[in-house]
């Protein structure tokens, strides 16, 4: 069966992602336009738009990452709204979709992946579908990275246990960080501002995600 992809995508808007008050036009139009299903493993094609989080690869290839629901990636966009004289940071590549959407909004992006593999994949699929000509992939382990840089938003594509302070020293004045904290099943995303008086925590969502390498909570040991 062959699949009406810009059917699909215009569904997908519409039935998943509006109805979850993503209501920005900016963010709309990126979801209603970006080929997502270009993104996604082949043997999962079929499920590119679909409510549902879809391996990004199988076996140990994948490192159990996943991307996020079209929802979930709709409210983080919408919650960000990079403008598009801003330069955003990604923690996270995977498939690469989310940093197209990020580039067609931002100025530039950066993003972070620890996976070779799918480092490798993500900018191979950007430049095959002529996009992200502004997002730079770095392959690094975002808990060792540094960099003098500031940037306007940071989008953390993975959960963490903690909420990350560190990762607030690369936000500019005013800037803000996107972030999906606490344990399984039920963890909360937040937008972090990095405001004149300190940072300030706002409460988005409940959402459940796979951890960033390196920021799962530690084994705990029952006796």
């Amino acid at each position: 069966m062959t699949i009406d992809y810009n059917q699909a995508r215009e569904m997908m808007v519409e039935q998943q992602v509006r109805p979850w008050e993503v209501l920005d036009a900016r963010v709309l139009g990126v979801l209603a336009t970006l080929p997502r299903e270009r993104f996604v493993p082949e043997i999962h094609r079929a499920l590119a738009y679909a409510d549902v989080e879809i391996p990004l690869a199988a076996g140990p290839a994948g490192h159990g990452q996943r991307m996020m629901k079209p929802v979930v990636e709709g409210r983080t966009l919408q919650a960000l709204l990079p403008q598009e004289g801003e330069e955003v940071l990604e923690i996270g590549t995977g498939g690469g979709y989310l940093a197209a959407c990020l580039g067609a909004l931002a100025r530039e992006v950066v993003s972070l992946e620890i996976n070779p593999e799918l480092a490798s994949r993500a900018r191979a699929q950007l430049d095959a579908n002529g996009l992200g000509n502004n997002v730079r992939i770095e392959t690094v382990d975002a808990l060792h990275y540094s960099t003098d840089r500031r940037f306007d938003a940071i989008c953390v594509t993975g959960a963490m246990d903690v909420l990350p302070s560190r990762f607030l020293q690369w936000l500019r004045p005013g800037g803000r960080l996107f972030v999906v904290h606490g344990r399984s099943p039920v963890m909360e995303a937040v937008l972090m501002h990095n405001d004149v008086n300190g940072p300030r925590i706002e409460s988005l969502f409940e959402t459940d995600l796979p951890y960033l390498a390196g920021a799962a909570p530690a084994p705990a040991f029952v006796f």
